[in-house]
């Protein structure tokens, strides 16, 4: 058995971008997860892991040496207002990890204690959000959708205080890096110049090495990030909170948080507690992405030559590309889950059945997981106007093979989600075990799981999801 071989990159840089600090610790660590396929995929030992030497490295209780321990500094637009200084105030980079296919990977514990960028916030997590992001984060995994990954997670048996004295928790966090788009605002704020473009070449030699300039980098992104949220929206993934500092530049999904996927479909659909105004609603992640993506240019206009006017139009005209290329993406997804490919017809049949979806409230999982085998007409109370469209799906020769490629069967409802969590706080981890089973493999319909595809009850229906911080 061995512990992880760290080969850190992220430390080289100047020491203004992080903050070298320790984990607070756990008195009494109890391993309760660990993704043994994601730590072999990594090129880590599994026994290793879920052996003394890897619970004391899971909770912060004692890092392996070639360990980073550094918090990221950072600043960020949260809900459109900017913040100068966020960064790492509840997570730590523990190192970087080279897989054995090549690819580089930051290993972070989130809620491992207080950094000095907590502003005055105890720095842990509660046992709830752990849960939560690892179960959402391995089913996007298992749907293919670029996420960071959860390795661990770990019971500290210390208590958090929130409204209520609660458990507390550590996720063992794997991303292909945690640098954001609010990494380059923290340099852009400060005129530093150097640092962004330090931070630049970290970033296209990391993750764009086809990028031969700021400009490249920034087309790169803006393509990933489109490709991304189209995979979002055909998810019914509501984020809930896209702050830039909550937008990842390698394109993956980032800091769950408040996330949710719908259960009944609604355009303006809401699930994060501070979102009260709908900024960061279904509908609206795709305007958001752009908005992010604008700051995201404008930091890197300095970088971009000396005729700024002419560094303006063309970072411009890379944010604006945004659009022409999520279009496409979310033209082939939404056709796809109704077994078409992209076509004008496949457009207006898919926006016609959401319509009918919106009408009636259907389950939008369900509703289009349905139309493979017939059930979906059980989804919708207007059933007159949907067999209509049927008829004229019908008419389109729709691949049986297609949707049912597109369509998981089931998704991280949020009602299981907390079914899990309260078991878990209990102390039975049964249930977790169950869905984190079940959400791996999205697309298989056994009978076993059939109770978790259902759609909540009413009394069943968690609206309201939180951050845990």
């Amino acid at each position: 058995m061995s512990a992880p071989q760290f080969d850190n990159s992220y430390t080289a840089l100047p020491a203004r971008f992080f903050a070298r600090t320790a984990p607070a610790g756990s008195p009494d660590p109890q391993l309760l997860a660990l993704n043994r396929p994601l730590a072999e995929r990594l090129g880590l030992d599994p026994d290793w892991l879920s052996g003394a030497g890897g619970v004391a490295m899971l909770s912060g209780n004692a890092l392996p040496e070639g360990a980073a321990s550094i918090a990221q500094a950072y600043a960020g637009h949260q809900f459109g207002n900017l913040v100068p200084q966020l960064g790492d105030g509840r997570a730590l980079m523990i190192g970087e990890i080279v897989a054995p296919d090549g690819k580089r990977f930051d290993l972070q514990l989130k809620g491992s204690g207080p950094t000095p960028f907590s502003r005055q916030g105890d720095g842990l997590a509660w046992l709830g959000p752990v849960l939560r992001e690892y179960l959402d984060s391995e089913f996007m995994a298992a749907m293919g959708v670029p996420t960071t990954r959860a390795l661990a997670a770990v019971a500290t048996g210390g208590l958090v205080q929130r409204e209520t004295v609660l458990p507390g928790g550590i996720l063992t966090r794997v991303a292909a890096s945690h640098i954001r788009v609010g990494t380059f605002e923290y340099f852009a704020l400060r005129g530093d110049n150097e640092a962004l473009r330090a931070l630049t070449d970290h970033v296209i030699t990391r993750h764009y090495p086809d990028a031969q300039s700021p400009l490249q980098l920034l087309e790169k992104v803006v393509a990933a990030q489109a490709r991304l949220i189209a995979q979002w929206m055909a998810l019914g993934f509501i984020h809930g909170v896209m702050n830039t500092d909550n937008m990842a530049i390698s394109g993956e999904t980032i800091d769950y948080g408040p996330a949710a996927f719908m259960d009944a479909y609604h355009p303006d659909m809401v699930f994060s507690s501070i979102d009260r105004r709908g900024r960061y609603a279904w509908s609206q992640q795709p305007q958001v992405a752009v908005w992010n993506l604008a700051q995201f240019a404008s930091c890197l206009i300095p970088l971009m030559g000396q005729d700024e006017e002419k560094a303006v139009e063309e970072a411009t005209r890379a944010v604006h590309s945004f659009p022409h290329i999520y279009q496409a993406e979310w033209q082939g997804r939404f056709a796809a889950k109704i077994g078409l490919s992209p076509s004008p017809q496949a457009f207006d049949l898919v926006s016609r059945l959401l319509d009918l979806m919106a009408a009636g409230q259907a389950d939008f999982t369900r509703s289009f997981a349905g139309l493979a085998d017939g059930r979906a007409r059980d989804e919708f109370l207007d059933r007159a106007a949907f067999d209509a469209w049927e008829a004229d799906w019908q008419a389109a020769d729709p691949d049986a093979g297609l949707m049912a490629a597109a369509n998981p069967v089931r998704i991280p409802r949020n009602h299981r989600i907390e079914e899990a969590i309260q078991a878990a706080v209990a102390g039975d981890l049964a249930p977790f075990q169950r869905l984190e089973a079940a959400l791996t493999h999205p697309f298989e319909a056994r009978p076993e799981w059939d109770d978790l595809s259902r759609a909540p009850l009413a009394d069943e229906r968690v609206l309201r999801t939180f951050c845990g911080t």
